[in-house]
């Protein structure tokens, strides 16, 4: 047989290795609904079998951005799936649906067999923390596109929920309560501002052990997303009434908590409501960041947002204490049409 694709950049034989490793890291995101369907052309998924009177499907589709650089410069790939799947879901959870299935797109300058099973080992961990199916996907080998080493990762991921049941701000009202949700540091946001201050301008080395974070710098900024659905579908399955929900992802507080309110509505916040990731306080400190845009870039420290009535504040808090999850009651919702942070 011919070599002349292998001559062109593309090892067909090195593609069909990474099939081989990569199917047990699927078979384990298996739920109910899904079909075995790895290696056909679409993946597939019986809706039916869940049972759900009048379902409405919520889509999402992201990537992980810039903190690819990380890891391609620490050389760890094992966690960076579960970027992809966490800013994926974690928008999709804002509106009541519980994913049901993920799909990942990866694009590879060559194909490591062995970095490939990584990735998708991440997928795949990022998936059973979601409850949610890894159905398919592609891996394209793309030379002179990408750097050997170098490659892009993003998903698609559909959740369900019940008509009856979805969440579309028309519930939140002036006086609801706001319940935060911790974040696991940068999550997957920010990071063309993160490698800007630390590693191009203040030239930090990835590699260095930093006794705050009890880890290297690399590794701290690697810390996977955090994936918030079995939180919040212990919530929804104990009965607790939630008006609304906000994924702190991109834009940082100013841009994602009006996505989840009604025209003319606004927050208050008390940003000592809440501890900081003292990887935040590196980032300001380092790059002499104002507040303000700090707060319109990254998470700092909350990564999830509950708009719940003041009656129901003290029983979902204890929902959330019986499953260990730290949550904090940070403000309110106002008729200010504003997010004003309170220092």
């Amino acid at each position: 047989m011919s070599n002349k694709y292998r001559e062109a950049g593309v090892d067909l034989e090195a593609g069909y290795e990474s099939v081989r490793l990569i199917k047990s890291h699927v078979a384990r995101t298996k739920v109910l609904g899904a079909v075995d369907s790895i290696g056909a052309f679409g993946g597939m998924f019986d809706l039916s079998l869940l049972n759900m009177k009048e379902p409405v499907l919520v889509s999402g589709t992201d990537g992980v951005g810039t903190k690819l650089m990380i890891a391609f410069e620490v050389d760890k790939h094992d966690t960076i799936g579960i970027d992809a799947v966490a800013m994926c879901v974690n928008d999709v959870l804002v509106q009541g649906a519980m994913p049901i299935f993920f799909l990942d797109y990866l694009a590879v300058g060559k194909n490591f067999p062995k970095k490939i099973e990584q990735l998708v080992k991440g997928v795949a961990d990022g998936c059973v923390m979601s409850e949610c199916a890894l159905i398919g996907g592609e891996t394209a080998e793309m030379p002179d596109m990408y750097d050997v080493n170098h490659y892009d990762i993003a998903g698609f991921c559909v959740g369900a929920v019940e008509k009856s049941k979805l969440l579309d701000g028309q519930k939140i009202s002036v006086g609801n309560v706001l319940i935060g949700l911790p974040s696991t540091g940068c999550h997957s946001n920010g990071y063309s501002l993160v490698r800007k201050v630390l590693l191009k301008d203040a030239k930090l080395d990835v590699h260095k052990f930093y006794p705050e974070f009890n880890k290297t710098l690399g590794e701290e900024l690697l810390t996977p997303t955090k994936i918030y659905v079995k939180t919040i579908k212990h919530l929804l399955n104990s009965g607790a009434n939630i008006n609304g929900m906000c994924h702190i992802t991109g834009g940082g507080f100013y841009e994602n908590v009006p996505r989840m309110l009604k025209e003319g509505q606004g927050v208050e916040i008390n940003v000592n409501s809440f501890p900081r990731p003292k990887i935040f306080d590196l980032i300001k400190e380092t790059g002499n960041i104002p507040d303000k845009e700090m707060y319109n870039v990254f998470n700092m420290g909350i990564g999830f947002i509950l708009a719940v009535e003041e009656k129901d504040v003290e029983s979902i808090m204890n929902l959330l204490k019986e499953i260990n999850e730290p949550a904090y009651v940070i403000g309110k919702v106002t008729n200010s049409g504003e997010v004003d942070l309170k220092w």
